[in-house]
């Protein structure tokens, strides 16, 4: 088990020396900072298990520190410590979210009462977030029995067994992040944090930061230190949706994660080391990208130690009728909506569509259909007319043509009723806006059709 870290904030050194000693001798880490800035420069400022905060300080109050690293996501409780408390500084530091109020002089055994219950609802906080972050990653089960989808279900199960950085490929909605959440939950990481970070819907001004943190000052508006993404998966695994879309910059940092296990926040000197699992999705071509040089080989080959490759829904259409059903039934749970089922005449007008959105759009539709549909049973007519009415493709075309056909038609309807804003088509058809732009090319789309 790692050793639990508390940090002090104490301008009487007499008292820091003591509360190190004490501690200390019970096996904790323990640093302790004299100042408000001192403390901000510390690299544990924002990753202690424990803080103990004098309510004045040369540079400002205690009570004002623990409001700012509640707002920059410390969940470490906070112990405060005072030599002339009164009941309504015990009241505004409960209020600030202090975990215990403690007066002068200490008495070693009420500290140490104080600091081991502080962890214990502290570790029981981080297990419970963790649960819900396990439940919340592991609500939708791993449906489908195509062998496309069962061969990527069984790359993802043995890939997990490792701490091998995994490269999941395909388009977007085809249950990447599932699959993601699947090789988090059954890792030697999995009683850490799994966090999400979507690179493409984050601005590339903002992408680092985001990723590594920032230093207070390092730019307008840092009015304090924060943490990354990479530093709040520490012991778990961080998930890089879209890693096609990093800018060369990060692209570069990124790297040095994976090569040395460290980095640095943006303005900051200090470095910082993490043990993080590493899974990156993308669907875009990397193999293209580095060719054209927009993407760098070595991170690629970083990256994909396991690549995976996950199946668009129309490689799988036999999985439609159950993914189907499992969406109606998930929708009306979660709405109170009284059971609905799917009429036998739909699978086939289901299963023949292309679905460019993949199995995100299928839920999408699921979901109009049960909202929309007066009844228990969804029938033919509840289906979306740019689903239903196909055209007839003609003697001498191919089910590829038709597909394609019925795709454009689907999309053209989309772009018309957003009067041709593309994000707005995006949202209604369940498909990620780079993609779309994709389809509209590929589809030779204008607004004169």
């Amino acid at each position: 088990m790692a050793t639990k870290r508390v940090l002090i904030v104490d301008d009487e050194e007499n008292i820091g020396r003591s509360l190190r000693m004490i501690l200390e001798r019970e096996g904790y880490a323990v640093n302790v900072c004299r100042s408000v800035a001192e403390f901000n420069r510390h690299p544990d400022s924002q990753r202690a298990d424990a803080y103990l905060f004098d309510m004045k300080l040369p540079d400002g109050n205690g009570i004002d520190l623990l409001r700012a690293i509640k707002q920059n996501g410390a969940v470490a409780p906070a112990v405060m410590i005072s030599g002339h408390g009164t009941i309504a500084d015990a009241v505004e530091a409960t209020r600030a979210g202090a975990f215990d109020f403690l007066e002068k002089p200490l008495s070693r055994d009420r500290v140490l009462l104080a600091v081991k219950n502080a962890m214990e609802q502290g570790s029981l906080r981080q297990e419970n977030e963790r649960l819900r972050e396990l439940v919340g990653a592991s609500s939708q089960p791993m449906i489908g029995n195509s062998q496309a989808w069962l061969r990527a279900v069984e790359q993802a199960t043995l890939a997990s067994r490792s701490d091998a950085r995994v490269l999941l490929i395909g388009e977007s909605g085809t249950g990447k992040e599932l699959l993601a959440a699947h090789i988090h939950n059954n890792s030697p990481f999995a009683s850490g944090p799994f966090v999400k970070v979507n690179c493409a819907a984050i601005p590339t001004e903002l992408l680092e930061t985001e990723l590594f943190g920032h230093e207070k000052g390092s730019f307008t508006g840092a009015t304090a230190s924060r943490r990354g993404k990479f530093e709040l998966a520490d012991g778990g695994t961080i998930f890089l949706d879209e890693v096609g879309d990093l800018h060369g910059a990060s692209q570069a940092k990124l790297l040095r994660v994976l090569q040395e296990g460290e980095f640095h926040r943006v303005g900051g000197e200090q470095i910082i080391r993490v043990s993080v699992r590493v899974v990156s999705a993308t669907n875009r071509d990397l193999t293209a990208l580095v060719t054209q040089e927009k993407f760098r080989e070595d991170l690629y080959y970083r990256l994909s130690v396991v690549p995976i490759r996950v199946p668009a829904l129309r490689e799988r259409p036999h999985d439609v009728r159950l993914l189907a059903e499992y969406f109606l039934e998930d929708f009306c749970a979660r709405n109170n909506f009284r059971p609905k089922r799917l009429d036998e005449t739909i699978y086939a007008m289901l299963e023949s569509y292309h679905w460019p959105g993949n199995a995100r759009e299928l839920r999408n539709v699921i979901e109009r259909m049960a909202i929309l549909t007066q009844g228990e049973r969804l029938t033919r007519e509840s289906i979306p007319v740019e689903i239903r009415v196909q055209r007839d493709p003609g003697p001498k075309s191919t089910i590829q043509e038709a597909r394609e056909s019925a795709e454009r038609e689907h999309i053209l309807r989309a772009l018309e009723q957003s009067n041709w804003n593309v994000s707005g088509a995006a949202r209604a058809l369940g498909m990620e806006r780079t993609n779309l732009h994709k389809r509209i090319r590929a589809l030779g789309l204008s607004r004169g059709r």
